[in-house]
């Protein structure tokens, strides 16, 4: 006979089984009221600010989290669709707070349980989890703190409502409120349906008068109506929150050579935290390999993985032991990782609503990030392939729409931020968001007949029977062997379009495609004329001049806004992330448990030095100014002694800053001078200044290693405080823009006193820096 773990009788009641807790002599007349950790009347409560910070450590609260607690507490049944990272969770954690009864969320992945109550946890806020990871022992425990009324959250999977014996010890407990995350799994109609959330409507019937907070962050109008009637909630609240994240950047890229193009993007992102999702298990496995043999830190995760080792690169991921993870869309719903700052797409999406969650998980802490598609027609057949095997005609015709929905996305020309919000049914009001590369780099129209006849003459000269690139070949009279074998050297419109270069017929050819002037067709896509392109040869062949027609060009015509820069030393920034990854190794949490990035830049900025300046950091709660604050200021006053803490960042110059941007859109050399109408010279001189004030630039980019190296071994052959003699030594191969970014890049330590110098007029001191600039050649 076992002891029950509740009133020590010899009873079945607290370990066999779970059903039978009402069998022990005293659980009948205990007390089930849980004390509220905040001891004040709710309304009262919720308007005090000091409660927030304590438990939260935020000073405000975000849009509309006020006015839904406010009806949480009142007991109303709401519906909250807010963005990834808007503030969901609170809406019910902060109210569990004020309840006299326990809160239970319903939450599909254990690693999302895992890491929300981690979370609660280290802001003093006790929680547990019941799920399939824990052992009978782990869950007896749990279930007697319950008892004991210890615990104020309990996440739960959905089908564990399903089984009888543990609903029937959730109705011995008293629940204050049930709340339902990830809500859109309920919907067929939602981009992931699961039948398991189905099963949730039990909970009405079986807790009547318990309310319940459903929330999602991607649901369309039809879908918000299916969760309401699927649980049943009556007389239901919607709150629905803008879903515009401003802090991310939205692009998408023609595919041309994806892992070039990958790699080309994360060497602007160094030390950063970020996501590529791949369509398939295989290409995740390629591109992890490849990026590891890159020298990037990469790690694969998708279904195919055991689940231990799936677990380890998570792991690895959330605590920065690795930079980059390459995953499936078996990835990232359970991931609470503040600091991603990049969510690549190596493939196109199956439709918006996963695209809008994928690309959510980057920004959490609100700093800006970015989210790069990259995008073929390959990709879109491939879509439509499967779509093409289902069996169920309405499921086949919704993921048709959905698919046309997201190419839609990557082929407009217009706001991609308005087109995305307008498809979850909200109205951007601006006709530019500067934050996506359409609104960035404005695109104009051009007229392109000339071009579009030659690519439509070469498709009928190759029998449509080639694709894309095999075309772009003809046009640009490449030497490859595959078109000497074929004979298509031959051909008129070999060479045609030599005068541009590829990227130019790749977009030419895209919006070809999009106009429905060409088709792609069969398994490996092939390019097809359509009857108004043969209409078009047809009146061309004739002798009559066709109708021009326009096509867009790429174009800036205003600067690109810069939406945040660091506002302290980098300095100090990585000495507090490498002594905040020190203590979550040693403590075992992810560093964003810690801190997230966001407070490590105010503190930067700020350098908090005393208790009360600390506490004003955004996430600094009581329970971490108490855990951490000192750990923290004493780092921050250690290195304030080691540099001179008046010294501040160089300021960021706007022209060079808008250079910089459009390098960081990977834009080249050429592209800026045509698209800001200056001189190559003139772009040289800004890399020039943002080496100079700290930018991480690799001039690799602009200049060929070779070519480094000769103006290096010149430099430090000369010196680098005039650039005559360099290019005079070096001759008409090498401009002064090349010399002066190489100098900028290998001598950084002398080009002040070389600027110095350039101002100086008198002979003798230019005697004296001269001879400075020499020692410090002998010395390094």
């Amino acid at each position: 006979m076992q002891v029950c773990s509740t009133c020590e009788a010899s009873t079945r009641c607290g370990l066999k089984d779970e059903g039978l807790f009402d069998l022990c002599p005293k659980f009948k007349t205990a007390e089930k009221t849980v004390i509220p950790l905040v001891q004040k009347d709710s309304t009262s409560a919720l308007i005090d600010k000091e409660i927030l910070r304590r438990y939260f450590g935020y000073s405000e609260f975000r849009q509309l989290q006020q006015d839904i607690i406010l009806d949480v507490l009142k007991g109303n049944n709401i519906l909250v669709l807010m963005p990834t990272g808007g503030g969901k969770s609170l809406c019910y954690q902060y109210p569990s707070l004020l309840f006299k009864g326990l809160t239970v969320v319903v939450s599909p992945l254990i690693s999302l349980m895992k890491n929300q109550v981690d979370s609660l946890r280290s802001n003093g806020i006790p929680a547990e989890y019941i799920n399939s990871s824990l052992n009978y022992e782990e869950i007896i425990k749990i279930k007697s703190a319950l008892l004991q009324n210890k615990v104020r959250l309990l996440y739960i999977a959905p089908e564990r409502l399903t089984i009888p014996t543990f609903l029937s010890f959730l109705k011995g407990l008293r629940i204050s409120l049930f709340a339902i995350d990830e809500a859109h799994c309920i919907s067929e109609w939602g981009h992931d349906f699961r039948p398991e959330y189905r099963q949730l409507k039990i909970i009405g019937t079986s807790f009547p008068d318990v309310p319940i907070i459903a929330l999602t962050a991607t649901a369309t109008t039809k879908v918000r109506e299916d969760i309401i009637n699927q649980l049943e909630l009556k007389e239901c609240k919607k709150y629905i929150a803008s879903f515009n994240r401003e802090n991310l950047v939205y692009y998408v890229k023609p595919k041309h050579d994806a892992l070039r193009q990958i790699v080309e993007f994360l060497r602007t992102k160094p030390r950063e935290s970020g996501i590529i999702y791949c369509y398939s298990r295989k290409s995740v496995e390629s591109l992890a390999e490849n990026l590891k043999a890159t020298g990037f830190r990469a790690l694969p995760y998708h279904a195919g993985l055991s689940a231990s080792i799936r677990s380890m690169n998570q792991d690895k991921f959330i605590k920065d032991d690795v930079e980059i993870l390459v995953a499936t869309i078996a990835f990232g719903m359970g991931i609470d990782k503040p600091n991603i700052r990049f969510v690549i797409h190596h493939d196109l999406p199956k439709n918006l609503e996963a695209y809008y969650q994928e690309t959510g998980r980057a920004g959490r802490d609100g700093l800006r990030s970015d989210c790069v598609l990259f995008y073929s027609y390959g990709d879109r057949q491939k879509i439509e392939y499967f779509i093409n095997q289902m069996m169920n005609e309405k499921e086949r015709q919704i993921a048709h729409n959905k698919l046309n929905d997201i190419i839609n996305f990557c082929e407009t020309t217009v706001c991609r931020r308005k087109l995305l919000l307008g498809y979850f049914g909200e109205d951007y009001k601006e006709t530019k968001c500067s934050g996506c590369d359409n609104c960035l780099t404005p695109k104009d129209e051009i007229e392109a007949t000339g071009e579009i006849l030659t690519i439509l003459s070469c498709v009928e000269e190759l029998g449509e029977k080639f694709g894309i690139n095999y075309c772009i070949d003809v046009l640009t009279g490449s030497k490859s062997s595959r078109l000497m074998h074929n004979g298509h050297t031959a051909l008129k419109s070999y060479g045609a379009g030599k005068n541009l270069p590829k990227k130019t017929w790749h977009g030419f050819l895209r919006e070809l495609l999009s106009r429905s002037y060409l088709n792609l067709e069969g398994e490996y896509p092939v390019l097809k004329l359509c009857q108004k392109s043969r209409d078009m040869l047809s009146v061309s062949k004739s002798g009559v001049t066709n109708e021009k027609i326009f096509l867009v060009k790429p174009h800036v015509i205003e600067k690109p806004a810069i939406i945040e820069q660091d506002t302290g030393d980098r300095g100090l920034f990585e000495a507090l992330r490498t002594l905040r990854k020190t203590l979550a190794d040693a403590e075992n949490y992810p560093p964003y448990m810690i801190f997230n990035d966001a407070s490590l830049k105010q503190m930067t900025a700020r350098r908090p030095c005393a208790p009360e300046d600390f506490r004003k950091i955004t996430g600094v709660g009581e329970k971490k100014l108490e855990r951490y604050g000192a750990i923290f200021m004493g780092e921050i006053r250690r290195f304030c002694e080691k540099q001179n803490p008046s010294i501040q960042p160089v300021k960021k110059l706007s022209s060079e800053y808008v250079t910089l941007e459009m390098l960081d859109q990977d834009m080249d050399l050429d592209e800026i001078t045509l698209t800001r109408n200056l001189s190559l010279n003139t772009i040289y001189g800004h890399i020039e200044k943002l080496i100079i004030a700290g930018e991480n630039i690799n001039i690799e980019k602009y200049i060929r290693k070779e070519k480094i190296e000769v103006i290096s071994s010149a430099i430090h052959e000369l010196g680098g405080e005039t650039l005559k003699p360099i290019k005079e030594k070096l001759g008409d191969n090498f401009s002064y823009g090349e010399i002066r970014l190489v100098r900028a890049a290998i001598l950084p330590l002398s080009l002040p006193l070389i600027h110095f110098f350039q101002n100086i007029t008198n002979d003798l001191h230019k005697k004296i820096i001269k001879s400075l600039l020499f020692i410090r050649h002998c010395l390094f």
